[in-house]
């Protein structure tokens, strides 16, 4: 048995360190902080015990000593736990007293360093914690004044920088010690909420004026204050909070793992992702690895196919080799899913449709096709190439699993992503024509425009390619500036 320490850094899943994630797809056991998001927890395993035993601030959440028994019965039962720490866990994080009772027990235990928010927090506000022409000094001080010794407002008076963490409930009582301890009043103060997440927040002034202006933005915890002629620097340098999409909320109803990919793009741009997938794939590739003998090409309409194809023949302890000899993919997403299993496809057209597709396949000739496809596709492409003359097998790879989404829970939306004409369709079941026409549709393609006129809601965008990044970019030139 061993326990790991880990900080998750301070919110953004890309700021989790290497070592952090592999631990945690390692985990059969995992206890962790309510600040930590659930895109960093997806990396954990389905089936791993899971505890959450957020630390709330000032509300009702696990008192430490019982956080410290739940860590010793599970080192006790599972054979790697993870004790998952917002930030860095020496960090005021408590990962000294954690691993002190660990020592104590003589559980073997180890230290994974995570980014600490009152560096990380800043930095993506723009605000460099030093700076050659303004501060040489940085001190971090906890903020909840009831525990501990108390702070030394005196002495952290002097230091060129403060970085104040878990004070906003104390904000106007910290600014008013330091001038009176004779900071000037005029110093300029930002405090940032829910830093280098989607949802960040900046409110800057000075140590006069920044408690009326944070409780007037209506800003509260998890919050750093930074104290310091470094708050100048945010005006040259903020990179974080004025992307294309900062501030839109923007709606993915692709499947989870397509859906990730979406939401990655869209947040590099600045917008928050709200995930509400309504379907899941489920491979179920047997009848077409089945059927692939006798084929002249195998040719996949969807990225899901690759993977579904592929899934099966690694059950099967087999490769592409046991596929027809020619390969061709519908576009470049699906050409992408090839790639990723050291497959390059022999054939990709230049429209990425299934007309296309079947044009481009009659054009190189072969005569007959093995089409692995979803429960529920289209049949232009088989069609078209029976028209031809081909001898065609369409087949199920995966299944479609629909889920329900409940609109109250998704708030204010500025755009809604679809991605094919069966999302379209679950997606009007879901939400209803009147608030799909009150709403800015940015759809992955034409063909799937076309389904959304047809359905009743048409789009107010259409991406040029069927990808992440292109929906991405498409809803940054839909929406316009930053709000």
């Amino acid at each position: 048995m061993s326990v790991a320490l880990v900080g998750a850094g301070p919110g953004d899943p890309g700021l989790l360190t290497v070592r952090a994630a592999g631990l945690l797809r390692e985990a059969d056991c995992v206890i962790h902080d309510y600040l930590v998001g659930p895109r960093i927890l997806a990396l954990v395993p389905a089936g791993v015990a899971k505890h959450d035993v957020g630390k709330r601030g000032h509300s009702t959440s696990k008192s430490q000593g019982a956080i410290n028994e739940l860590l010793l019965a599970c080192a006790r039962r599972h054979r790697r736990v993870v004790r998952l720490k917002g930030g860095d866990p020496f960090v005021f994080g408590r990962g000294g007293e954690e691993a002190q009772v660990l020592a104590a027990a003589g559980i073997a235990f180890e230290i994974v360093p995570g980014v600490t928010s009152g560096i990380a927090v800043p930095a993506y506000a723009g605000i460099p914690i030093t700076h050659r022409a303004a501060s040489a000094s940085v001190a971090f001080v906890a903020g909840h004044l009831q525990d501990g010794p108390g702070v030394d407002w005196a002495a952290y008076a002097k230091v060129e920088t403060l970085v104040l963490y878990m004070g906003m409930q104390h904000l106007a009582e910290h600014c008013t010690a330091l001038i009176a301890h004779g900071r000037s009043p005029d110093t300029p103060a930002a405090s940032i909420q829910w830093g280098t997440l989607p949802q960040q927040r900046t409110v800057t002034g000075t140590l006069a004026t920044l408690p009326g202006l944070a409780a007037a933005a209506g800003l509260g915890a998890p919050a750093i204050t930074v104290v310091g002629e470094v708050v100048r620097y945010r005006d040259d340098i903020r990179w974080f909070d004025n992307r294309p999409l900062w501030g839109r909320r923007v709606l993915v109803t692709r499947a989870s793992g397509q859906g990730g990919r979406l939401a990655a793009a869209l947040e590099e741009l600045g917008a928050e992702a709200v995930l509400a997938p309504l379907q899941r794939f489920v491979p179920d590739a047997a009848a077409a690895v089945d059927a692939a003998p006798g084929h002249a090409w195998i040719a996949f309409a969807s990225s899901n196919a690759v993977e579904a194809v592929f899934a099966r023949l690694d059950q099967l302890g087999r490769d592409v080799r046991a596929l027809p000899p020619r390969i061709a993919a519908v576009g470049p997403g699906t050409a992408e899913a090839l790639r990723r299993r050291g497959v390059r496809p022999d054939l990709l057209p230049d429209t990425a449709d299934a007309p296309a597709l079947a044009a481009a396949l009659i054009a190189a000739g072969g005569g007959s096709a093995l089409l692995p496809q979803a429960d529920e596709a289209r049949p232009e492409l088989a069609d078209g190439l029976r028209a031809a003359g081909w001898r065609v097998s369409a087949v199920v790879a995966y299944r479609t699993e629909v889920r329900a989404i409940d609109p109250a829970h998704l708030g204010r939306l500025d755009a809604i992503t679809v991605a094919s004409a069966a999302t379209g369709r679950r997606l009007r079941d879901a939400l209803g024509l009147e608030a799909l026409r009150a709403s800015r549709i940015v759809a992955i393609g034409p063909r799937t425009a076309e389904a959304c006129t047809a359905l009743g809601f048409p789009a107010a965008a259409v991406a040029d390619t069927p990808s992440p990044e292109a929906v991405a970019r498409t809803t940054a030139t839909l929406l316009g500036p930053p709000i």
